[in-house]
């Protein structure tokens, strides 16, 4: 059987310092601005750094305990409450992208899991204009 994603990443304590350093980026540099204010439309940042692990861990071939807690893995409807825009997709890339070098993942498996979360992240942006927000053609 082929390593997973996770395995390759160097396991559950990769990923959470992957996770952790990630937040941090997002509370501390100002393209992390509008992400955390957009989790304040949730349930805040304080479940955050755990609910990540929690889903990525399943995501990257690990165990699944987002799905285990929660009973799904769909992150349109994790994420249907929320206005996604395309430079918010940008932004959340872009520090995952910075996450990633400075814990210094590199190989054909980051570049398979780059890809996948631009594909995901994409796919979450949705229409502002149902939220009543203005938009770059509105």
């Amino acid at each position: 059987m082929a390593a997973s994603i996770l395995d390759r990443l160097g396991g559950e304590v990769a990923l959470r310092k992957l996770v952790n350093r990630f937040y941090d980026l997002v509370e501390s540099d100002p393209r992390g601005e509008n992400i955390m204010r957009l989790h304040f439309r949730g349930h805040g940042l304080s479940h955050v750094r755990e609910e990540q692990f929690l889903f990525l861990s399943g995501f990257l071939g690990g165990r699944r305990y987002y799905l285990e807690k929660h009973g799904n893995m769909d992150v349109r409807l994790m994420h249907a409450h929320v206005p996604i825009a395309t430079k918010d997709a940008d932004d959340w890339l872009a520090l995952m992208d910075q996450a990633i070098a400075d814990c210094g993942h590199t190989g054909p498996h980051v570049e398979k899991m780059r890809e996948t979360f631009r594909r995901v992240a994409y796919m979450l942006v949705n229409d502002l204009q149902e939220w009543g927000l203005k938009t770059a053609s509105a």
